[in-house]
């Protein structure tokens, strides 16, 4: 079975970064989809990232872009965040979800195996 395990999160002031790890096991293709998903207070969740590993096309959502940058690491299966100028607003729980073939769908019902998640505070 498909496991993810995210890892790197924390609490920093506003204006720092952060980088979070998505590691990715039990699947044997190239064909998946990793999409970066953040759940805040008083929020519905979010997707804010994603990223097709067989061809390493990627997109970041409105809220974040030109400070979040989502790429992989092919050989060790692993899909990063890269997260800059962090502000208040960013603060949450950010899960990694996966669902198989390219990212013809980002509703969370389509992703079929969710890490746990990593907390994010930004004061």
């Amino acid at each position: 079975h498909v496991q993810l395990v995210e890892s790197g999160g924390g609490s920093v002031q506003e204006g720092q970064s952060l980088g979070l790890s998505c590691a990715i096991s039990g699947y044997a293709t190239s064909h998946y989809c990793i999409a970066w998903f953040r759940l805040s207070p008083g929020k519905e969740r979010e997707e804010v990232a994603h990223i097709y590993a067989r061809n390493g096309r990627s997109d970041v959502s409105g809220p974040v872009k030109g400070r979040f940058t989502v790429s992989q690491d092919d050989a060790k299966y692993t899909v990063f965040l890269q997260m800059n100028d962090l502000k208040p607003e960013d603060t949450g729980v950010y899960t990694c979800g996966f669902h198989g073939g390219s990212c013809y769908s980002l509703s969370p019902a389509a992703f079929n195996y969710w890490g746990q998640g990593t907390q994010v505070t930004v004061s």
